[in-house]
């Protein structure tokens, strides 16, 4: 996985160093770190070995890893700066705990079923927090995102009601199918730093709305890993 996020990422710099150029000159290619076709080289080296290495756990596994990266590069080579530019992450968020729980034990537990809606909803309200870091340049480009559509002020909104939803619905069922107090602890952790990312979303400037993303995907992290924790530790996650 961590491979094929690599390749995600190679990638994703590769189809944007026109217009990293302009507007992010700190980043890698534009910044003459990496050489243009030396990105698209890390891509396609990444996704090779990571897809052969989880081909050797299994079918299911490669399968897994098949869609998250093609969702990824969906994203990164059409669909970002379109209208349905929240759709791999929607497929791709909950593809991690999944791809993880099958590529260790091959089977994935009846929880799941919370987890695995609730973790689209995630991955929905994160491309709209990353669409609206980019807004002003996407406004510029005449592209056509989520946020651009919405507005500030609607994507703004409706980013918070989908963290808002995921917060209460991961803490929720948490305590409702007996989650230990320690992981639940770590997901109200990761609920107030979603917050934070939240609070962060509402303030001006594009370095704000950068931040805000990813305090709210670390968040994102945090509640995962205690929802998983909690319910690991109270024998909910077994078969």
């Amino acid at each position: 996985m961590l491979l094929l996020q690599l390749a995600i990422g190679a990638a994703n710099d590769w189809a944007d160093s026109h217009l990293d150029a302009l507007a992010r000159r700190a980043k890698p290619i534009p910044a003459g770190l990496v050489p243009r076709r030396a990105a698209a080289w890390i891509a396609g080296v990444a996704a090779g070995i990571g897809l052969a290495l989880a081909a050797s756990i299994g079918a299911a596994t490669l399968l897994l890893a098949s869609i998250g990266l093609g969702a990824g590069l969906a994203y990164d080579l059409r669909l970002k700066g379109t209208r349905w530019s929240w759709l791999p992450y929607a497929i791709g968020i909950p593809l991690l705990p999944l791809f993880g729980w099958v590529g260790a034990v091959g089977s994935v537990p009846p929880a799941f079923a919370v987890l695995l809606p609730v973790a689209m909803i995630a991955g929905a309200a994160l491309a709209v927090a990353n669409a609206l870091a980019d807004l002003e340049r996407d406004e510029r480009a005449g592209a056509e995102t989520v946020a651009t559509i919405l507005g500030m002020t609607r994507a703004r909104r409706a980013g918070a009601l989908l963290e808002a939803l995921v917060v209460v619905a991961a803490l929720g069922s948490a305590v409702a199918l007996g989650g230990a107090p320690a992981g639940i602890a770590l997901g109200i952790a990761g609920a107030a730093t979603i917050g934070v990312g939240v609070g962060l979303g509402w303030r001006r400037g594009r370095p704000s709305l950068q931040r805000a993303w990813e305090v709210q995907a670390l968040g994102l992290a945090f509640l995962a890993a205690g929802w998983v924790g909690s319910l690991a530790a109270a024998g909910r996650l077994v078969g």
